[in-house]
């Protein structure tokens, strides 16, 4: 599920020595445990693994293209694509099922994964519930797994989730299931383990224990490439630093979470980081700072409006307004964020929702609504033992006495209802460890009781609220807020910035080296646009040395480009003296190397050497050149290499000589960047192509699966509406050829025959209530079993619904129906069915069928779904008539189309007596028909009438 930095560096050493299919398990392994240290590594190797998933069994073929959904789908989510995260993962889950029977251990673990990053999709969107229960699916896979560290994480994650909405009934629940003693547990399960500690206890107020928990896993997240995790926890530490007014220490917390999450552009992240460096910006009085970076965060987290993250911005929205005494824009805030308190069902939002709204209403002077939002916030608080919510609630309670005559509360125990809150309110801070009491509430304790003539108790608080002032507002905390609040602005100016530069460089480049060369513009100009025109990097090569050799003495000539690992230089590019060079890899470290140089210092170098001297740094098999001119190839701000001319002859590179040479360099630059550019447009669009050929084949694959019944695979009454017309044009084109003879109804010669055979258990819903659901199900599936062995396998064998199938017998002639419907009766009835215990049980079956043609002699034929009704009123007629039977309706020539099928569906009785429809059957009576019994003689052929 994730692993430690050390078994990555294994894995990267493995991989450099595996060849062919024996680069799968380390290419596997690094691609999953890189989807969010690397994730743009992550993809390039999922791409390499592609291909050699077609070498492996198809099972574990299936659980690995799973793992690279798993893969693409975690990083949608954290993008904030939760659709396209959802769809991979469910794509995901069907690839496990097809896996499970092979590979159940296998299938399970990645079930689980699936499971896991569906629950956190849910979340983010809001879906509580949803989450919970995916997390509770992740942890059955994962004890199907026997996975004891998927089990303890994910066991977990329910618990953190369980202690947002009710911290007391998740501690009482999940305390049992984890010990406090960590020593010999994985650090992976130990950091999950101490963040449900942690969380357990931030709701309890108790933010140094907190605090403590939350390192541990900080640790840990780091670590084992959990960076989402890693970052939502450092923010959690510095909103438990705040809660203490320990503002420094919140600063540097919330350093370390934005340090993570601005390279990884991942919006919760950010967004978090913002909003949580806001609040303590405006907690130290810094709103205007405040103010922008909670714009940005929920800007940021626009995407994700459901989830708990953008319900905490809501919160310190309210608080910034309030502060600002916007109390109009306060009370919307808090209303949003009651709404989704009571969506997530997660008391903290509640009661701070009501206790902001409480705060907004009373200084819109709307005095009774401010004092019962304000009980009802208390209330919650108390009912979860949140000790600093409560703390909030007192204070607002305290603030609406004073500014509001309102009755006091019952059981007041101080002078007036102000103090009696006020002194609330300090009780309860004195029980929090490490809490610094905000000299906001010891100013208004202090001067109520100066109000009311106490004076020594006045000035000792006045002296403990300017204490706490000094230790919150310190110097260096303000400092580090500030500092960054520029860093901040400076970073986003630079980003925003970024994508203009980069236009902008190529073309400043251009004009710049277009000045530099006045004397030889139009013909320079024209070498550009030939160069810069090509999107291929070979031909740039080309092209670059045919216009050095034209317009430059070069003897040598070589083109050096450095890796992407940004630490070697290879000549990529090498002609000397008409022949070319072997490559060559140079530090860029080397001392020695002037095209390293020349790329370290970001300068043209140019080097004269004496004839009579000893040439320096000589590459071997190199001529002993006397002038060497270096530059580098810079587009911007960024340099792609070095290209260096060199000459035999001494001081070939004068000023015209250079500047020429330095126009080729930014021209070159500038075709190579956009070769390389191309490059990888054209291996995205090649990606794209695969995930549109994937998406086509996952919809073939869902196509072909809503035409199948899932439990007995059989196909579905979709797939027979969809394929039985053609069967029937084809049998009425064959019809239509034979009109020139008169046909008879069981004339053997006419054309295409459809036989529509209607089969039904008896007395089915006895077993379902007797034996159960899962008997039922097993003998359904057995029952298809029996109908595959008695048709053909060009046959319709349809689950028509229940317990009731339709065949459409394709190549059956209507006289050989009646001996296929009595194999069908005995494979049903001559052997018993199996039962999940162990058991066996006797059913039998009833039939009815149909010929199509049914009125071959007619003008107007019935159609085939009139016939498939009369092949059910056989079955009809076998039911009512003792079933473990089969029964058929035939025409006689005397039927009259225009009315045989009204009566035969109101007085079928009446019509096979009058013989105008002959009724073919096994039973031997007596007969229910047109609702009443007749005993009929059974004829030498099987016919009654």
């Amino acid at each position: 599920m994730f692993a430690l930095d050390e078994e990555l560096a294994q894995w990267d050493s493995i991989l450099q020595e595996a060849q062919g299919a024996g680069r799968l398990p380390p290419l596997a392994s690094l691609a999953w445990h890189l989807r969010q240290r690397d994730p743009a590594r992550a993809q390039q190797l999922s791409v390499e693994i592609t291909p050699l998933l077609d070498q492996l069994p198809p099972a574990e073929a299936a659980v690995q293209r799973a793992r690279l959904l798993l893969v693409a789908a975690e990083q949608a989510w954290l993008r904030g694509e939760l659709d396209t995260a959802q769809y991979h993962l469910e794509q995901a889950l069907l690839l496990c099922e097809q896996a499970a029977a092979a590979l159940p251990t296998a299938a399970a673990a990645c079930r689980a994964d699936a499971c896991w990053t569906l629950a956190w999709v849910s979340n983010d969107r809001g879906v509580s519930a949803a989450g919970d229960s995916w997390l509770r699916k992740a942890a059955a896979a994962a004890r199907i797994a026997e996975d004891p560290l998927r089990i303890d994480v994910i066991d977990a994650a329910s618990g953190i989730c369980d202690a947002f909405g009710d911290w007391q009934a998740a501690q009482q629940h999940w305390n049992g299931r984890f010990g406090t003693d960590l020593t010999g547990v994985p650090p992976i399960a130990a950091g999950w383990i101490s963040d449900f500690f942690g969380t357990c206890a931030f709701q309890r107020s108790e933010y140094g224990r907190a605090i403590g928990h939350l390192m541990l896993s900080f640790e840990t997240a780091l670590a084992t490439g959990q960076i989402r995790r890693a970052i939502i926890v450092a923010t959690n530490i510095g909103n438990g630093f705040t809660s203490l007014n320990a503002h420094e220490a919140a600063l540097e917390w919330m350093q370390r979470g934005l340090d993570l999450a601005r390279p990884t552009g991942w919006p919760l992240s950010i967004g978090m980081c913002l909003m949580q460096t806001a609040e303590t910006l405006r907690q130290l009085g810094q709103r205007d700072a405040a103010q922008s970076l909670l714009r940005e965060a929920l800007n940021t987290l626009s995407l994700l409006s459901g989830s708990r993250a953008y319900a905490v911005a809501l919160e310190y929205q309210g608080d910034l307004a309030l502060d600002l005494g916007n109390h109009v824009a306060a009370l919307d805030s808090f209303t949003r964020l009651a709404a989704r308190g009571d969506a997530l069902c997660q008391n903290d939002f509640q009661s701070s929702a009501r206790r902001g709204q409480a705060h907004a209403l009373s200084h819109l002077s709307r005095p009774d609504d401010a004092l019962a939002a304000a009980q009802a916030a208390l209330a919650l608080a108390r009912d979860h033992g949140d000790a600093s919510s409560q703390i909030a609630a007192l204070n607002v309670l305290a603030d609406i006495h004073t500014r509001h005559d309102l009755p006091g509360p019952e059981l007041m125990m101080a002078p007036n209802a102000v103090l009696h809150y006020l002194q609330l309110a300090l009780e309860i801070a004195a029980t929090i460890e490490g809490y610094t009491v905000p000299g906001a509430l010891l100013d208004v304790a202090a001067r109520e009781y100066a109000a009311i003539g106490d004076y020594e108790r006045a000035y000792t608080i006045a002296l403990r609220a300017n204490a706490a002032r000094d230790q919150t507002h310190s110097k260096e905390a303000t400092n580090r807020a500030i500092a960054m609040q520029v860093q901040y602005q400076t970073e986003r100016a630079q980003t925003e910035g970024e994508h203009h530069r980069q236009l902008a460089a190529a073309e400043a480049q251009r004009a710049e080296v277009l000045q530099q060369t006045s004397a030889t513009l139009e013909h320079l100009s024209a070498i550009g646009q030939e160069i810069t025109a090509h999107l291929d990097a070979a031909a740039v090569f080309r092209a670059l040395d045919r216009h050095v050799h034209g317009l430059l003495d070069a003897t040598h000539f070589s083109i050096f480009l450095l890796e992407p690992d940004g630490e070697t230089l290879v000549c990529t590019f090498g002609i000397e003296a008409g022949k070319p060079l072997p490559a060559l890899r140079v530090p860029l470290s080397s001392p020695s190397a002037n095209s390293a140089r020349c790329v370290r210092e970001r300068r043209e170098i140019l080097i004269e050497l004496d004839e009579k001297g000893v040439t320096p740094h000589l590459i071997p098999g190199t001529l002993p050149t006397l002038s060497l001119l270096f530059a580098p190839l810079r587009v911007g701000d960024r340099v792609l290499g070095a290209m260096t001319v060199q000459s035999l002859q001494a001081h070939s590179y004068g000023e015209r000589e250079r500047l020429i040479f330095r126009t080729l360099c930014a021209y070159g630059a500038i075709a190579l960047d956009n070769a390389s550019a191309y490059r990888q447009v054209a291996a995205t669009q090649e990606q794209l192509l695969e995930k549109n050929l994937e998406l086509e084949q996952a919809y073939k694959a869902l196509e072909e699966v809503s035409l199948t019944d899932q439990l007995t695979g059989l196909r579905n009454r979709r797939f027979f509406l969809q394929n039985v017309d053609a069967d029937v044009a084809l049998s009425l084109r064959g019809y239509e050829a034979g009109q020139h003879r008169e046909l008879t109804e069981c004339d053997i010669t006419a054309p295409k025959d459809l036989v529509f055979f209607m089969v039904d258990l008896d007395h089915f819903k006895e077993v379902n209530d007797r034996y159960g659901h899962a008997a039922g199900d097993s003998i359904l599936v057995q029952m298809q079993e029996r109908l595959r062995e008695v048709f053909r396998e060009s046959d319709y064998v349809i689950r028509w619904g229940g317990e009731e199938f339709l065949v459409l017998a394709r190549a059956t002639h209507r006289d050989e129906a009646a001996g296929v419907a009595e194999r069908m009766r005995r494979a049903v009835a001559e052997r018993d069915f199996e039962l999940p215990d162990g058991g066996r049980l006797a059913k039998t079956c009833s039939i009815g069928f149909a010929c199509f043609p049914f009125l071959p002699d007619q003008p107007r034929l019935l159609s085939w779904s009139q016939v498939v009704e009369l092949a059910d009123q056989g079955l009809y007629i076998a039911k009512r008539s003792g079933r473990n039977a089969w029964a058929a309706l035939y025409s006689t020539e005397s039927t009259r189309a225009e009315g045989v099928f009204p009566r035969l569906m109101q007085q079928l009785g009446d019509a096979v007596a009058d013989g105008e429809v002959r009724l073919v059957t096994n039973l031997e009576g007596p007969l229910v028909l047109g609702g009443e019994r007749r005993r009929i003689g059974l004829s030498s052929d099987l016919e009654l009438g």
